[in-house]
């Protein structure tokens, strides 16, 4: 779910309240809140380790840099689920190639 404002979906979403670095938000999203909570709790870690690491006190700095490390391991994820993937697709067509020889076909 993406949380950009759109005038068309926001009157469908409800309004749930997040705390993120000490600043509430006002989120619209699906039902099920408990998962947008989450999310926010994780950028919440996110902002604070990157706090706790570089010493940085301000609020964009340390938001922009927490981003990038979501990105990362969004990215990271992307690339092992690509690998797994095509292991996957190789064992398929390694399985087919070997139940086809083994049926004589």
């Amino acid at each position: 779910m993406r949380y950009a404002y759109n005038p068309a979906v926001a009157e469908k979403l409800h309004l749930i309240h997040v705390e993120i670095f000490g600043q509430t938000y006002a989120v619209r999203g699906g039902t099920d809140s408990h998962y947008i909570e989450e999310l926010a709790a994780y950028v919440d870690k996110q902002m604070r380790e990157v706090s706790r690491a570089g010493g940085a006190v301000d609020t964009l700095k340390i938001a922009v840099l927490a981003a990038l490390n979501i990105a990362d391991e969004r990215f990271q994820l992307l690339a092992r689920v690509a690998d797994i993937d095509q292991s996957t697709r190789q064992r398929v067509e390694r399985l087919v190639s070997e139940l086809t020889s083994a049926l004589g076909e």
